[in-house]
């Protein structure tokens, strides 16, 4: 898959807004860093974004994700390896994800309200967010880029 267009020339401003408030967010959100993309992770198989899927693949196992429960991100619900506070994001994550789909999302606010503070709930949804922000980027205009483009344009801003 090849880029459409390029976002950065076509946009610049937006863009690095975009990428700052993506950043700032990431800067702010006192998760664990392998919760963060755990749920990147998993809006991401939700989208069938592969260009994120990818990079939050990368940045998981460099914040000591293993492969196995990665694997079994789409299996959550019935692998034991989530704790429940990894299982209340991730619920949080589908139901606000799949908005879409109508279903109740009480349970999983229920579940949420748990195991994170009302800040930290902010902080999640916003993560939620920004990952489906930038999945519907990524998918509507082609996008694939190599982790490391990302990480040194990241590192440049």
């Amino acid at each position: 898959m090849t880029d459409k267009i390029n976002l950065f020339a076509a946009a610049p401003t937006l863009m690095q807004e975009w990428q700052r408030a993506m950043m700032s967010l990431s800067e702010a959100a006192s998760f664990e860093p392998s919760l963060c993309e755990l749920v990147k992770l998993r809006a991401s198989q939700i989208n069938g974004c592969a260009n994120c899927i990818n990079l939050h693949y990368v940045e998981a196992t460099e914040n000591g994700e293993t492969g196995q429960r990665i694997a079994l991100l789409p299996a959550w619900r019935e692998a034991p390896c989530y704790s429940e506070r990894e299982r209340a994001a991730l619920g949080w994550t589908e139901a606000m994800t799949r908005l879409s789909d109508g279903q109740d999302h009480a349970a999983a606010y229920d579940a949420l309200k748990a195991a994170f503070t009302e800040e930290e709930q902010v902080k999640l949804t916003l993560t939620i967010n920004i990952i489906n922000g930038w999945n519907r980027i990524a998918v509507g205009f082609g996008l694939w880029v190599d982790p490391a483009v990302i990480k040194a344009s990241r590192a440049a801003a």
